[in-house]
């Protein structure tokens, strides 16, 4: 597993996080507000902005929903790599950061002691060179 693979799942769920807000705002302009009252004739060609909305809603929608799928499937494989590593405190901070998409520096304060957010980094990093290392063939 590469640290690109891995974090397909951390942006996936960013991404997920922003389209859920957009939603969130959509949902909120094509609800009901309060109509102008002037006393005056309306226009012709009076818009229905819940109609004009729901075309982006639906899609956003769709997207979310995909979104969802493919972090489920990233979690599956990503949770399933994760399980084979052999220490405890690695394998917490492979789960807290890829699967829990947590800032480095929410890791270092979740996992506690003296670890830092350049400590866990590091952690990482030189787990995923262990394993990714080239065999070299006189070896």
């Amino acid at each position: 597993m590469t640290l690109e693979e891995l974090n397909i799942l951390f942006q996936l769920k960013k991404q997920l996080e922003k389209n859920a807000e957009m939603l969130e705002s959509l949902r909120a302009a094509a609800g009901p507000s309060s109509p102008i009252l002037t006393g005056m004739p309306h226009a012709p060609g009076v818009k229905d902005k819940v109609a004009d909305l729901a075309i982006e809603i639906a899609d956003l929608e769709e997207r979310i929903r995909y979104l969802r799928e493919e972090i489920h499937n990233q979690e599956r494989t990503i949770g399933a790599w994760i399980e084979t590593i052999e220490s405890d405190q690695t394998r917490l901070i492979f789960r807290l950061r890829f699967i829990r998409a947590f800032t480095w520096a929410q890791v270092a304060a979740t996992i506690g002691g003296r670890n830092t957010e350049d400590g866990v980094k590091s952690v990482c990093y030189r787990y995923l060179e262990s394993c990714n290392a080239p065999t070299r063939p006189d070896a």
